[in-house]
């Protein structure tokens, strides 16, 4: 009996070692699509919708850039100084642009496949505040605090992508701050890149930092690992003329764009939510129509952000149910136009890390990605409905995504999963329970997720072991990273180029160098 015993504790041990890449339960890009809140009837009516919105009301406040290359291709000026879009000139949009997009990282392993409604968590948002749940209180983001948050995330296995967080705050001049942005959020993490600009010249500027990190223009182009999040227009459907022109300047220079549209219902989108859904299409679908005009086939997102009002309030509700409602619409009528999607949710309304933040960031994480986002941004970190980010909220939230990510894997069913001839083999063979079966021991790991700091004990090994509280745990294991991990993946040589052309605020010996 010992003999048996012990063979089962080492082949207990051998499923528990380190899986390979292959043999984990969740992988970045698994297919969501099985939560869906409109019917096809439904996606229909509001792509429908989109397409009227666009050819009756249209845009008003179009640069004069913009407005010459739209109706070069078909667009329509009025007398009443509004850019009217044609349904003819979309479908030929959607003819010519990219459906099928990768989001490149630094790091090649970290690549993201945008299609099929394969899905992928980011953080993203712009803090002015940083969170402290140690001392309760909020402070004013810094650079630091960018660069400590994008080192957290590069460690965070269900964390994608890292999109800047938190706004600068220690810093005056906002083309200084956009490119410590970029620098601090490069130099922390070598997944793919999300950053945003104030103004065309910003981009310009970041376009040649990004030819040093990669070491040339042509080394950049090929592949872009920064994709620009770019707020084009100001809901209800009137453009924004500066981030017009940074849109510009981003596609001309090889940059993907997110086109980003953030309404928020019941203030400036419909207080119904096929309403929001079908004014957020109509926006970014004319962003993806100015984008094709500026170069066919150019790398761009749908990236429909339609946030909730507190309508008691006015004030916006990150947090609640609508809010993933919303995104998982949004995400279905991304597969509808075959377009690569991204949406926003997890982003609690409460102030720390709590059972609030915790529920409403899984409800809301859960739906957009069980209906197919390609990206849920915004997904990690972020609090008081995006006024701030929590560093030891990412490695928590890390299980949370993880989580999420086998959900919307689903199971798999097939003849091998029915385990007709494991439960013959149980209950004709006397064992009377699977807990020692060699099938068992074999998907222990590849068919169940696991938490890195979630903590499942018994209520006496809990107690034994000193009654280790979640937040503790969080704050011990972000003091023992950021006092130790310094990414390495972009060379002395290129800092130093970047450090004598612009002014970099982080010390190189901040960046452990």
């Amino acid at each position: 009996m010992s003999r048996r015993s012990g063979g089962r504790q080492a082949r207990l041990a051998e499923r528990l070692a380190p899986l390979t890449e292959e043999a984990k339960p969740v992988h970045p890009g698994e297919t969501g699509g099985t939560f869906m809140p409109l019917s096809k009837t439904d996606m229909a009516a509001i792509a429908e919708n989109a397409y009227r919105i666009l050819a009756e009301i249209g845009f008003g406040s179009s640069t004069p850039h913009c407005t010459k290359l739209m109706v070069e291709v078909g667009a329509i000026m009025g007398d009443d100084g509004r850019l009217r879009i044609p349904r003819s000139l979309v479908d030929h949009t959607l003819s010519i642009c990219e459906h099928n997009l990768t989001l490149h990282g630094i790091d090649p392993k970290h690549d993201l496949e945008l299609s099929g409604q394969r899905v992928h968590f980011s953080t993203g948002g712009a803090a002015v505040h940083i969170a402290d749940p140690v001392n309760n209180t909020y402070k004013n983001s810094t650079s630091k605090d960018l660069y400590d948050m994008a080192r957290i995330a590069n460690t965070c296995e269900h964390i994608h992508m890292f999109q800047r967080m938190c706004v600068l705050r220690d810093i005056d001049d906002t083309k200084t701050m956009d490119l410590n942005t970029l620098y601090n959020s490069v130099m922390g993490s070598s997944k793919h890149i999300g950053t945003s600009f104030a103004e065309a010249d910003h981009v310009e500027a970041g376009l040649k930092m990004l030819h040093h990190f990669a070491g040339s223009e042509e080394a950049w182009r090929a592949p872009p690992f920064v994709s620009m999040s770019n707020c084009f227009v100001v809901p209800p459907m009137t453009f924004a003329a500066e981030s017009l022109e940074c849109l510009r300047v981003g596609v001309k220079g090889g940059m993907p764009i997110l086109l980003l549209s953030a309404g928020q219902a019941g203030a400036t989108a419909p207080a119904l939510l096929a309403g929001a859904v079908s004014q957020a299409w109509a926006e970014c679908l004319a962003g993806l129509v100015y984008v094709n005009a500026i170069k066919p086939g150019a790398p761009a997102i749908i990236v429909t952000w339609p946030f909730v009002s507190d309508l008691r309030t006015g004030a916006m509700s990150g947090g609640s149910p609508e809010q993933g409602i919303l995104s998982a619409a949004c995400a279905q009528m991304g597969n509808y136009f075959n377009l690569p999607t991204g949406t926003a949710c997890g982003m609690t309304d409460a102030k720390f890390p709590d059972y609030q933040a915790g529920s409403e960031r899984a409800y809301t994480a859960v739906a957009a990605a069980m209906a197919g986002a390609d990206i849920v941004y915004e997904s990690a970190g972020m609090y008081a409905s995006l006024m701030g980010a929590c560093p030891e909220s990412i490695l928590m939230d890390n299980d949370l995504l993880g989580s999420c990510m086998r959900m919307t894997k689903g199971l798999t069913v097939d003849e091998s999963s029915l385990s007709f001839d494991v439960i013959n083999e149980v209950c004709m063979g006397g064992k009377g329970h699977y807990l020692g079966s060699e099938q068992t021991l074999s998907v222990m790991q590849s068919e169940y997720i696991y938490p890195d700091l979630g903590d499942r004990s018994s209520p006496n090994i809990w107690a034994e072991q000193g009654k280790p509280v979640l937040l503790d745990k969080a704050v011990k294991k972000k003091n023992e990273l950021l006092s130790s991990y310094y990414p390495k993946h972009i060379s002395d040589e290129a800092d130093l180029a970047i450090r004598a052309e612009f002014n970099i605020h982080l010390t190189r010996e901040q960046i452990g160098r």
